[in-house]
């Protein structure tokens, strides 16, 4: 009887012994899957989603040549985005966004003119400067009227352009000519930057107030003289996120691009400065 009972409680301990082991066991696999569901779920939550959908973008004239090629740098590393590019006067680009013109994002030529996006509660976040710009005199090829200096566009028998004073590369030429002290009549106030230059790339003026980056986009077609008033002239580029954008993700990856090493190479090799 006695070994009978000692037998018994020998198998009841074993058994319990090994009921134990496999509740061990269980929990450990229960908090290996959990540990293992977390990871998987914090893994796919640390990857972002993929971007999509178009995204227009309101950029300076000045800018057409150096986003045009981010735009299609962009497009090719993220298949299935489109970026739409409007490139005009920044004071007129202003004016449409806080008219209501739907965009995504805003690369203006100078401060004063995305203060006016700013002021009307337009941008979302705050605007930041990606490059700077300088003047330079574009003359015919050759520069057949010897042009030297920001002087010698006061002679009376050259025709002159210049980008309208409401336009930052019209607004930066005022201000080398007031820091020279030099008056000077143009035959005519342009636009944007482009439509200047172009006035003398057909010949219609003998030379014209732009930028550097627009004198090199131009090529063979004009020729650039540069003048040390510039250098009291030099415009900061802002870019900012609209608070109207619908595909904010994207527009944000455009942005960083453009701000990128990548995107700085390709502005700095089109004559750009750094910021």
């Amino acid at each position: 009887m006695t070994r009978t009972v000692r037998r018994t409680r020998r198998i009841l301990q074993v058994t319990g012994a090994g009921a134990a082991a496999l509740l061990a066991l269980s929990a450990c696999s229960s908090s290996d899957d959990s540990s293992t569901a977390s990871s998987g779920s914090s893994s796919a939550a640390s990857v972002s989603p993929k971007l999509s959908g178009d995204v227009t973008v309101f950029a300076a004239a000045s800018l057409k040549e150096s986003f045009t090629t981010l735009g299609k740098e962009f497009e090719k590393a993220h298949p299935g985005t489109k970026v739409t590019f409007s490139f005009g006067g920044s004071d007129a680009l202003a004016a449409s966004i806080t008219g209501g013109a739907p965009a995504d994002v805003f690369a203006s030529a100078s401060p004063k003119t995305m203060k006016v996006v700013t002021d009307a509660g337009d941008a979302s976040g705050t605007p930041a400067t990606f490059v700077r710009n300088q003047l330079e005199i574009a003359t015919l090829p050759g520069n057949p009227d010897k042009v030297a200096s920001l002087k010698d566009l006061t002679g009376p028998d050259l025709k002159v352009v210049l980008c309208d004073k409401t336009v930052p590369c019209g607004a930066a030429a005022q201000t080398a000519l007031d820091a020279s002290k030099l008056k000077l009549t143009p035959v005519s106030y342009e636009e944007d930057v482009k439509s200047a230059l172009n006035k003398v790339v057909l010949k219609e003026a003998d030379a014209a107030v732009v930028y550097k980056t627009d004198v090199k986009a131009a090529g063979d077609k004009v020729e650039g003289v540069e003048f040390p008033e510039s250098a009291d002239a030099i415009n900061d580029y802002p870019i900012t996120l609209l608070r109207s954008s619908e595909n904010t993700e994207t527009a944000k990856a455009f942005m960083e691009l453009v701000r990128s090493a990548e995107g700085q190479k390709v502005l700095n090799e089109a004559g750009f400065l750094k910021p």
